[in-house]
């Protein structure tokens, strides 16, 4: 009697019934995970500058949008207040012309009420001119400026500095701390010297 133990042939094992070890990540597959890696850091750096240049630009322009607006509006201010200086250089003889009426003498008694009358419209006139940066300015004892002031005449004086303003023809204006119109002044210069005596009886 045979023994069917004994005799049995062992199962060979399948393919599917060990488990497959895998494999070990080669060399290439590092290495392309590192480049892959310094790809990306590359392109998050690029995007950073991008980014930042954007950013400047976007500074710049708004930086340069913010002067342009302050230089019109500059421009318009020049340009209204050279348009009001210029209705304001025409009203100035009516000024002056009260200067000159408030400056003669008056005749009687009859005209001490037209006198008082002159001067109420001369301070009520200042003062309209004061309001919009109209202001006289004095410059009698001054030393000439040719800015503020236009020289008339010249006189000999010994008794004050030579260029001395010694006196005030025409009243100058200021407007908004410009002139409006220069004093027309009497100027000094110092007395010419004696001639020699020598000189003089030959």
């Amino acid at each position: 009697m045979t023994d069917d133990a004994s005799t049995a042939v062992p199962e060979t094992a399948g393919p599917h019934d060990v488990p497959e070890r895998p494999a070990a990540a080669g060399p290439d597959v590092a290495d392309d995970a590192a480049d892959a890696l310094t790809a990306l850091r590359r392109e998050a750096e690029a995007k950073a500058r991008e980014a930042a240049e954007a950013h400047d630009r976007y500074l710049r322009t708004l930086a340069e949008f913010d002067n342009y607006r302050k230089r019109v509006l500059r421009e318009r201010e020049e340009w209204r207040r050279q348009a009001q200086a210029e209705l304001l250089r025409e009203i100035l003889p009516v000024l002056d012309n009260f200067h000159r009426a408030l400056a003669a003498d008056p005749g009687g008694v009859g005209d001490q009420g037209f006198r008082s009358g002159v001067e109420l419209i001369h301070r009520d006139f200042l003062k309209a001119l004061d309001r919009i940066g109209v202001r006289p300015f004095s410059a009698a004892g001054e030393l000439f400026d040719p800015a503020r002031h236009e020289a008339v005449a010249r006189v000999e004086r010994g008794d004050v500095a030579d260029q001395t303003v010694v006196e005030e023809a025409l009243r100058g204006y200021l407007f908004h701390d410009r002139v409006l119109r220069p004093a027309q002044v009497v100027v000094s210069v110092e007395p010419a010297p004696p001639p020699d005596s020598g000189e003089a009886a030959s």
